[in-house]
């Protein structure tokens, strides 16, 4: 697969960790992607793809592209034989300042891009990056859509803080202290976080820690799962182990088998190191 990735211009690198170009056959026709600590949004330029947001939710198809809030729980994506799209990985309060509803309403419920930003604006968009001339003129065109449509957003400086902290310690740090150290309440900062991010800040240290804790495994190699618990925070292995489930369906063990399959079926991916194969 083609994928061309960059960071976009002040101010909107302070929302978004990278705008991406994604082109070819995917390694797989059904990936399942554990929450992470992040937004997306994904303007589709080929065939329809599918998403099921969870385990009690239908699949759903997306033919123009989608919005994804930070999940809490593992989602699918099923993809078409060729697949051709542009989007953007938003930072976990990124999303905000480009959504008309509080992020809460979109929790775990993928919706299509045209509900957010409306269809003809969509279709808009659609046709200049079809006839865009390569990866990074299609980018540039994202870019500028961006800051056409970034908006002012109540609260969003107090979330962008408390949320950086909370990354900047994978997740460590004690809620009521981020509430102390800013002047407000507990219930003030939940509710700042579940209109801007779509979640508590606990929700978001679990995902930030889980987060962690993957990117500090290497499936390649052997692993000792102890010090990996121990190093991550989490009180025992049974605590590890139950939200490695929580977050994936899997065992920690299990995990691993999926991962070297992934590595050992398509080596050096683009995708690699996140998604896991569904198939």
């Amino acid at each position: 697969m083609e994928y061309v990735s960059r960071v976009p211009r002040p101010p909107l690198d302070g929302l978004i960790d990278d705008l991406y170009y994604l082109k070819g056959a995917p390694p797989y026709a059904r990936l399942t992607l554990p929450p992470a600590p992040s937004a997306l949004l994904i303007v589709n330029l080929g065939a329809p793809f599918r998403i099921r947001g969870g385990t009690d939710i239908e699949t759903a198809e997306y033919a123009d592209g989608c919005v994804v809030t930070m999940p809490t729980r593992a989602w699918e994506f099923g993809y078409p034989p060729w697949t051709r799209s542009v989007g953007v990985h938003f930072k976990s309060w990124g999303l905000a300042p480009f959504l008309p509803m509080p992020a809460a309403e979109l929790c775990d419920r993928p919706v299509p891009v045209e509900q957010v930003w409306g269809r003809p604006a969509i279709a808009e968009l659609r046709d200049r990056l079809a006839t865009a001339d390569g990866p990074h003129e299609m980018l540039t065109l994202l870019e500028e859509e961006l800051m056409r449509r970034l908006c002012e957003t109540a609260g969003l400086a107090l979330v962008r803080y408390t949320s950086s902290v909370i990354a900047a310690t994978s997740g460590a740090v004690a809620i009521g202290d981020l509430s102390v150290a800013t002047g407000v309440s507990s219930t003030h900062l939940a509710q700042r976080f579940k209109e801007l991010i779509g979640v508590t800040p606990k929700r978001l240290a679990r995902t930030h820690r889980f987060t962690a804790t993957v990117f500090a495994l290497n499936p390649a190699g052997p692993i000792d799962w102890g010090d990996l618990a121990y190093d991550a925070g989490y009180f025992d292995q049974a605590h590890f182990g139950h939200e490695f489930r929580a977050f994936t369906g899997l065992t920690p063990t299990r995990y691993v088998e999926v991962r070297r399959r992934f590595l050992r079926e398509h080596p050096g991916h683009a995708m690699d190191g996140w998604p896991l194969p569904a198939d």
